[in-house]
This record gives C-alpha cells, structure tokens and sequence, in this order.
C-alpha cells in the first residue's frame, strides 16, 4: 500500500521503517527542516532495545533508582528493569537512518495543512498522524484535544556518572534532576499555567544566593543558572480517530505515562498494535484502548494515592519499595 505518514518523531520513524521493510511505499511529511527531538528528558526503560536495538550504542547512562523527595520524607523507588539515558535528537536521527535504508522518503519542510490531507487521502491508502501533541491530523479530524501538561527543561555542565534520578512532586507534576554524564538536567512537568513559576522557585531555593563570606569549611552554593532551557507541551488522554482511512499513533492521540509525560514507549508500543493489525485501522484502534485504558485508569489512581498520602501521611510508606518502570505493576 500507499501510507502517508505526517511528522518525524520516534512513532512515525519506526513506523515508516517497519512498513518499508514490509514492501510498502512510505512518505513522511515533516514540518522542521531537520529531524531530532530537541526537547525530552530521554530516560527510556530497557524496553527501548526490544524495539531499536542499534540504540545501544547511544547509551550514556544507565539508572537503577530513583529518590522521590516529598516535604518530609524522601522514597527509593527501584525499578524492576534498567532504564537508560539516551539523547532523545540521536534517537531520532538513528531511526531516520534506519528508516531512509528501508527505503521510506522524508521530505523535510513540508508544513502539512488540511488541504494537503484531503489530497492524501486521494493519493494514499492509508495516512498516519504521528504529529507529536499539536497534531494538525488530529484537529483536522475535529477529534476533542487531550490535556496538556508543559515540560520545562534545563542543563548544567556537571560531570557525574549516578546510577540514580531524583524528583520532587509538585501539586500536580514534578521536578526531576537526571545524571547525564558530562551534564547534569533538570526539569519540569507542570500544568502549564504554573510550571515556570514552580520550577524557577525551585531552582532559587535549591541555590540561595549569597554574598556573605563562607565560614571556614562551609561549601559553596552551586549555581543553577541552566542552560539550554527548552519547554514543549506535552498532552495526555487518548484520543484515537473511528476511522478506516485516517489514524493517529504516539503524541497525536494523547499516549502518554499519566504519572511521568514519557511517551515513547507506549507510543513504539502502540505502533506495533498499528503494525500488526494493520491495514485495519479500526481493530488498531479497539486493540490500543484495551490495552492501554486499564493502565491509564490504573495510573491516575495510584498516582493520586501516593501524591495524598506523601504529602499528608507520609509515614505511611516504606523508605524503599519496587515498581515496573512502564506499567507501574
């Protein structure tokens, strides 16, 4: 078949990549004028080598832990599997290898409106938006838009090689400070009306400025001054379309975790759905809500309890327990 596929981030990448080697004709359509997701904390589970396994190599750090500081007492979370850090832009440019080799076209700057989709639906079978959280497929689809949280991040020349991440809950996100080897990142996922104003306290608290003299053997503060602070939205609630001509994957329908923003897992995961039921795009669509909705749902509850009660009763907990780093159970 014919497959149009609308954006060049992760989903629309492997997709293209795996319906070329499977003998279709695969365009994709891509706004920017290079590929690469600039704005990502790029912490994936181990699962990301079942789907790309040349990105191994892009490794740069691996995590086994990670410290959750609520006001009054501070959790280790160990997760069942890895998770590796990965520069999200490498990925990006990985799979675009991958998927030009397969024998998929990408054609850079191509700002796709809705008269272009009404064209694609003459000039293709089949058209795909994997065009991230402000899809032009979606809208043109007139399909409700999902909630939409802002991601802050920033980063600081900082050598250090932690096998662990730390975070600090907000009201309805949180801040995370992750290890990158050469550099050390920090971040935020708010709603967007007060991410900033968070996150920017937190960095002013996290470094008290100071011009008094430092008593003998007192450090001194870091500075917190980031650099290369980047933000993106970053929506969630899935959203997928009841239609045989005209599908979504990843971003564009809403697919990520409810308790950390990350996406790219369940979005290579719903991509394999896509593939394997393909070209039924409406046994796609059931498969994806049956697999996905009871974590969704399970998620935003369990996310909600431990907010309550490691705000409130924090004693409640243990210092240490375990979880699955995709699924949470």
């Amino acid at each position: 078949m014919k497959i149009a596929i609308v954006g060049a981030g992760i989903c629309g990448l492997y997709l293209a990549w795996k319906f070329s080697e499977k003998g279709h004709e695969v365009i994709i359509f891509e706004k920017k004028e290079k590929i690469g997701k600039e704005v990502c904390s790029g912490l994936f589970s181990e699962r990301i080598l079942e789907f790309i396994p040349e990105s191994e190599k892009l490794i740069q750090n691996k995590i086994d832990f990670c410290l959750i500081h609520f006001p009054e007492k501070t959790i280790k979370l160990n997760f069942s599997g890895k998770f590796f850090v990965i520069n999200h832009y490498d990925l990006d440019r990985l799979v675009a290898i991958l998927t030009e080799r397969a024998g998929a076209k990408i054609l850079l700057k191509y700002n796709v409106t809705r008269k272009d989709l009404v064209t694609f639906q003459n000039e293709f079978d089949k058209v795909i938006g994997c065009d991230g959280a402000n899809s032009v497929v979606r809208k043109n689809l007139r399909l409700n838009n999902p909630k939409f949280y802002l991601g802050i991040q920033g980063f600081l020349l900082e050598n250090d090689f932690s096998n662990f991440v730390e975070t600090w809950p907000t009201k309805d996100g949180f801040i995370w400070k992750i290890p990158r080897r050469k550099e050390m990142e920090y971040g935020i996922i708010e709603k967007p009306e007060r991410a900033r104003k968070i996150f920017e306290k937190f960095l002013k608290d996290y470094n008290p400025p100071t011009t008094l003299p430092l008593v003998e053997g007192e450090r001194a503060p870091k500075n917190l001054n980031l650099e290369r602070t980047n933000s993106a939205p970053i929506p969630q609630g899935l959203i997928l379309p009841k239609n045989q001509r005209i599908t979504l994957c990843g971003d564009s329908a809403g697919l990520t975790k409810p308790w950390s923003g990350g996406g790219v897992i369940w979005g290579l995961i719903s991509a394999n759905i896509l593939l394997k039921n393909f070209p039924d795009f409406l046994k796609y669509q059931k498969e994806v809500k049956k697999f996905f909705l009871p974590k969704i749902i399970f998620s935003k509850m369990a996310k909600r309890l431990v907010y309550f009660f490691g705000f409130n009763f924090p004693w409640v907990f243990p210092k240490e327990f375990e979880i699955e780093g995709d699924f949470l159970v």
